[in-house]
């Protein structure tokens, strides 16, 4: 199986709060992304400050590592005010790219921090080439096409754009229920937008039916042996399939779990970074990790 340069993967960790960012580089994390105090996607974590950024991004630019900021939300029109100071303040701490899915957050990156990396987020939606091509045209340098996509559907995307757009793809950790996570359950059920970074997972909750003709009995939903989820989908694990995912063209593994445990990030970090360079050390389509 060959291998050219520009397939050496990226191994990308999710970072809560500064104890991780620090596991993650400490375990093997290639680049790490995390959220600031405004217009993440996961708003429920300790994310950083400003000063914790600024430590965070010395720290991983130390090590040769690069930081991402998630700049994902669906922003409304009253919080734009506030968006050129959010950028502009990432801009000068040295974040070497912004996570974004909305246009509008997009187009007012660019003029502030118009030399910095954007990456189009999985809540963008992408699912066909032509997508693709779209934020690229627009100046987009990386795509986390949509989770729904197939390996041979990502394989096709990337034969047919440009082969300097980078593509991103979540290999390990939770799979949200809807089209790319733009899910209005959370909201509808409890109040809580999950595109503002507010989702309180009610896919992941446990529910019974009622007969309506029998007031107070209920009947569990039972899936398998793991419990009574009937609505989100199994939690991903790629970790014996890195020579399909490499020969799909993917540039960079993300690790989901920016609200789970310092222990998760490290433990998780570690094993991706030993089964990918396993991989480089042997190079073939039938490779499998060690257990």
């Amino acid at each position: 199986m060959a291998l050219t340069a520009k397939q050496k993967i990226e191994l990308l960790s999710p970072c809560g709060d500064f104890e991780r960012l620090e596991l993650a580089l400490q375990y093997g994390a290639d680049a790490v992304y995390l959220g600031g105090n405004a217009f993440t996607m996961r708003a429920a974590p300790k994310n950083f400050s400003d000063e914790e950024l600024a430590a965070g991004v010395a720290l991983a630019h130390k090590a040769g590592k690069r930081v991402y900021l998630t700049c994902n939300v669906y922003a409304h029109s009253a919080s734009l005010d506030l968006l050129p100071n959010f950028i502009a303040r990432a801009r000068d701490i040295g974040v070497d790219a912004l996570i974004i899915a909305d246009l509008g957050v997009m187009k007012i990156a660019q003029k502030v921090a118009p030399d910095m990396d954007i990456h189009i987020s999985t809540q963008a939606g992408v699912t066909n080439y032509e997508a693709a091509r779209f934020y690229y045209d627009l100046g987009a340098k990386r795509i986390v096409p949509a989770r729904e996509l197939s390996l041979d559907e990502i394989a096709e995307l990337r034969a047919k754009t440009d082969k300097d757009l980078e593509i991103e793809c979540f290999v390990h950790g939770a799979m949200c229920m809807s089209v790319s996570g733009r899910c209005l359950l959370s909201s509808f059920m409890v109040g809580r937008d999950a595109n503002l970074g507010l989702c309180a997972q009610p896919c992941r909750w446990q529910f019974h039916m009622t007969d309506v003709t029998r007031d107070g009995i209920a009947y569990p939903v039972i899936e398998d042996q793991y419990g009574t989820y009937f609505m989100n989908s199994r939690d991903m694990c790629m970790i014996e399939h890195i020579p399909q995912l490499i020969s799909a063209g993917i540039d960079s593994f993300k690790i989901e779990g920016r609200a789970k445990s310092a222990y998760y990030t490290a433990v998780v970090t570690n094993a991706y970074r030993q089964a990918i360079d396993g991989f480089y050390q042997n190079p073939c389509a039938a490779y499998v990790p060690k257990p």
